[in-house]
């Protein structure tokens, strides 16, 4: 009671509980009448579904560090208000810059701005992009201890639509195969999955240069010197593998087991001297019983060195894995008998991934003449090359942990690929319509932005719910306003709805 008179405790306590039950049992009266029509021109829904956003928004402290940004630039406008929204309106009406500001007057809570101070905020945030990517991280340790230890690394591109190329926006290699200008974007993620950091250059650049000079900015804004980088093949240089040899740093890389020495293959793809986590027997994979294995990993392991470079080479092999290669392969074949039956015509150059590497080409016949007519056949040698490397996966790094350990991190290298995926699919990050530099990087911080509350929400929710499932819901978090009275949810309450007032802690349902 805090020395508090007991009696006056009593009834203080008594009145709330009164007031509690009066509240559950109110009622409110809404008259109708059949004959007045609705007021022309007034909004009377609203979506409710990014107040649990905006929670996770402000205990990351976006808005002190809008706050901190704002005293320093002077301006009038208001850049929390129009930061929130551009990232609240990625996520649940993702869009233009045009579009998310007129969709974001079916919030709740109205904006206070126009669209001209959208793009000039903008400008702004592309200027402050590492000071709000370096604040994020600090802020984010007040939310949740961060899986700093292993970061995962990987680059993508984004396409224009426009036609000339111009600043950051250059023709490169599309991992669309479209025509258009590009970007990169090269993106850190934690232990976790969560997006730590990341940096946008030209789309002309080679994707492994990408790589060092943001491994410098977080060593330099994120006070981090001790971390594993894990990374895909493509990015897997020499020089990033050496860069990441010293100051106390690690990596994890994909090795491509068709680039190893003519030696490490051999001992690679060899049938025999394979290992089970937890056990001490060594088996040879050509004489196991597949049903018993269908779902266990086997694997190999030697140190070896290339280059100047001491590290570790760690195979897999995996039955699940090795069927899924041959689905694939298979479904390939179908389409390239196909293409040579009906439509040889399409048959020009390919790369390393297409289906029409398995057709063969003969253009003359058996005594050395010229023939007519090319002839097209599937080319048996390259299918059984292929074959040969089924159900292998090989990694390299410089750590001395357990084998098992270092597949299990590697493993998680799929949550920076969702990240990607989300950002171009749900998020509809691409194609990109901004055409000056600084505005087409505070998208793509926007982009990040939005992916960092995405993904505590998914933490928040226990990564129960799949991402179409949460957006659509969330989109669907409507309310009728009551004038003088309140909102009215319109929203079927679901086990989303549940669970997202019982992570978050309050209701509005």
């Amino acid at each position: 009671l805090n020395g508090e008179d007991p009696i006056e405790w009593a009834k203080k306590y008594i009145d709330e509980l009164n007031k509690k039950e009066k509240e559950e049992n109110s009622t409110i009266m809404v008259q109708y009448s059949p004959t007045k029509l609705i007021g022309k021109d007034k909004q009377q829904s609203f979506n409710g579904g990014y107040l649990f956003l905006q929670k996770i928004y402000h205990d990351l402290g976006i808005h002190k560090i809008c706050k901190e940004i704002s005293n320093r630039h002077k301006f009038t406008f208001n850049l929390d208000s129009i930061l929130s929204r551009l990232l609240y309106g990625r996520i649940i009406f993702p869009g233009s810059k045009l579009s998310t500001y007129n969709l974001s007057t079916r919030f709740l809570e109205k904006p206070d701005f126009d669209i001209q101070h959208i793009y000039r905020a903008l400008e702004v945030i592309s200027k402050e992009t590492d000071y709000i990517q370096s604040e994020l991280y600090n802020n984010s340790y007040k939310l949740s201890k961060r899986n700093s230890g292993i970061l995962y690394y990987d680059c993508t591109n984004y396409f224009f639509e426009i036609e000339q190329e111009q600043g950051l926006k250059q023709y490169g290699y599309s991992k669309e195969h479209k025509p258009n200008p590009i970007v990169q974007m090269g993106l850190f993620m934690d232990g976790d999955g969560i997006p730590l950091a990341f940096s946008i250059t030209k789309g002309n650049t080679n994707e492994q240069l990408t790589l060092k000079p943001l491994e410098q900015k977080i060593l330099n804004d994120f006070k981090l010197s001790k971390f594993v980088v894990c990374t895909d093949a493509g990015l897997a240089s020499n020089d990033n593998r050496k860069f990441n040899d010293q100051g106390g740093r690690a990596f994890i890389t994909t090795q491509s087991i068709k680039k190893l020495k003519k030696h490490l293959k051999e001992w690679a793809l060899s049938s025999e001297g394979w290992s089970l986590s937890g056990s001490s027997k060594v088996f040879d994979i050509s004489d196991i019983e597949e049903d018993n294995f269908a779902d266990i990993t086997f694997y190999k392991e030697r140190w070896i060195k290339e280059n100047g470079l001491e590290q570790k080479l760690i195979v897999t092999y995996s039955i699940k894995y090795r069927d899924y290669q041959r689905k694939i392969r298979n479904k390939q074949i179908e389409r390239a008998v196909k293409v040579i039956e009906n439509n040889p015509s399409k048959l020009n150059k390919c790369n390393q991934n297409d289906y029409k590497r398995f057709i063969g080409k003969t253009s003359v016949t058996s005594d050395g003449e010229v023939a007519e007519k090319d002839l097209y056949r599937l080319d048996s040698d390259i299918i059984s090359k292929e074959e040969a490397y089924d159900g292998f996966y090989a990694v390299c790094t410089n750590l001395e942990d357990e084998a098992s350990e270092i597949i299990k991190v590697n493993h998680k290298r799929w949550e920076i690929e969702e990240c990607f995926r989300i950002m171009k699919s749900e998020f509809k990050a691409r194609p990109v319509y901004l055409t000056r530099d600084d505005r087409i990087e505070a998208h793509f911080t926007t982009c990040f932005l939005a992916m960092v509350l995405y993904r505590y929400l998914e933490k928040h929710l226990d990564n129960k719910f799949t991402c179409t499932e949460i957006i659509r819901e969330l989109r669907g978090m409507n309310f009728y306003e009551i004038l003088g009275d309140g909102y009215i949810p319109t929203y079927t309450r679901t086990d989303f709805t549940d669970a997202l007032h019982e992570a978050f802690g309050f209701r509005t349902d």
